[in-house]
């Protein structure tokens, strides 16, 4: 199965012939099976992945119009889900069940599944390396999703999750991925201004995230190395699929999105230069993607202590440049390539938006309640595929082209759905604690 790497014109015709194509699929709708909830009905709601972002999901679901009641909440550690708990109740008392089911474990998505049953919804939050499993459990029980970044670490596991996308539309499913830039007004505006041609023809991007260093704590006392690993995700590539994929995604999503269409190909660097704790993370990467038409994106991801920061992404073009995405909380646009208050040509000036995390599950309920068609699961696929063809690149320290990494049968984990809390990790330290490190030239996709 092999993804579409589209070509998007970039005019404004086209911007808004894909809206048309939308309300194409609305009138088209009645023709699909109807798994959705009208507005007197109540949706059912589980969450998978109780940290940080599933907290926000879920909140931020609860906040939606229209009835709707959590029923289970699961995560790998007991602690996420009760310390989670209150705080739901606390901020939605009439929206979360009395006797809302909770599932520790690694398995527990199932249980948490089946508790929605068919028409319900489930918000996926855990690492990424397990979303392919949920996504795919999740449509097979006829339930719609909402599944946050990112969408797998490696192509199988992206290939699986297209293949549920694919089943989805036809059970008439609705998925809504965590790429919210998509759904900034402020950016919208922009990148349509740029399909107008207000910059001329985009010719470069460039799309960073440079901070501080990714946390990291060391193992607890009689905790399981895959407990520790899971515990802090971000540090372990199995489980992210590296810092370019993992904290870049939403930069390169919109720099793809600006472009109109995916590189074909990548060659670039990374390693460790300042990072010394025991994980497998690159400290910084730099990417080089190249498009159909030669032209190129540039990806610079750092996380190392005392360093510049930047949070962006840039777009060149022939006229004018553009500083727009994730980081920017007013995006501008400017004639010529210095970026000056005399060049500005544009900025959103209109009242401030509705929160883009709030957005993305606003849309997705309405369209539940509405049996509006939606499915993000291409696009959100596409992005992905961006970060995992950079690290690819980056690893090995060979030119990559998107079909070879789209291609490629190269898995982190084969039996994912087969972990337990208490069992071996995927991967393991040596007698030092440290664990192996990708080594361009050596390193095989």
């Amino acid at each position: 199965m092999s993804l579409k790497n589209p070509s998007v014109r970039s005019s404004r015709r086209e911007f808004l012939k894909r809206g048309g194509v939308l309300a194409a699929g609305l009138a088209a709708a009645s023709a699909l099976p109807r798994v959705h909830a009208a507005e007197e009905n109540t949706i059912k709601v589980a969450l998978v992945g109780c940290g940080g972002r599933g907290g926000g999901a879920v909140l931020q679901a609860l906040n939606t119009d229209g009835p709707k009641k959590l029923v289970a909440l699961s995560d790998a550690f007991e602690s996420k889900v009760t310390g989670l708990l209150p705080r739901v109740k606390e901020r939605f008392p009439n929206d979360v069940d009395s006797n809302v089911q909770q599932f520790i474990g690694l398995d527990g998505y199932k249980h948490a599944i089946d508790a929605v049953g068919p028409g319900g919804v489930v918000l996926l939050a855990t690492a990424p390396a397990f979303r392919p499993l949920h996504v795919d459990y999740a449509v097979n029980k006829g339930v719609h999703v909402f599944m946050e970044k990112s969408f797998g670490v490696d192509a199988p596991g992206v290939r699986k999750i297209r293949q549920a996308g694919e089943l989805a539309k036809q059970k008439n499913l609705k998925i809504v991925g965590g790429l919210m830039s998509r759904h900034n007004v402020p950016l919208q505006q922009a990148v349509e201004r740029l399909y107008d041609g207000i910059i001329g023809e985009r010719i470069t991007c460039w799309a960073y995230r440079q901070q501080g260093p990714v946390g990291f704590s060391p193992r607890r006392p009689d905790e399981s190395i895959i407990a520790h690993q899971i515990r802090i995700y971000s540090a372990f590539t199995w489980l992210n699929g590296a810092f370019i994929l993992d904290h870049l995604i939403h930069n390169l999503d919109v720099s793809c999105w600006a472009k109109g269409e995916y590189p074909v190909s990548a060659q670039g660097m990374g390693g460790r230069q300042t990072r010394t704790q025991q994980d497998t993370m690159f400290d910084h990467f730099a990417v080089e993607y190249t498009f159909a038409d030669g032209t190129r994106l540039f990806a610079q991801g750092r996380h190392q202590a005392n360093t510049w920061g930047c949070f962006q992404a840039t777009i060149h073009g022939t006229t004018g440049c553009a500083i727009i995405g994730e980081g920017v909380k007013i995006p501008r646009i400017y004639k010529g390539h210095n970026p000056v208050a005399e060049n500005l040509l544009w900025e959103y000036k209109d009242p401030p938006p509705r929160d883009q995390y709030q957005v993305e599950q606003d849309v997705l309920f309405d369209c539940i309640r509405n049996d509006k068609p939606i499915n993000e699961t291409e696009r959100c696929c596409n992005t992905t595929m961006v970060g995992i063809l950079g690290r690819m690149a980056a690893e090995t320290g060979q030119m990559i082209t998107w079909d070879e990494a789209l291609n490629s049968n190269t898995e982190f984990v084969s039996d994912i759905g087969n972990l337990t809390m208490d069992g071996p990790a995927p991967i393991m330290p040596d007698e030092n604690g440290n664990y192996p490190i990708a080594m361009p030239g050596i390193t095989k996709v």
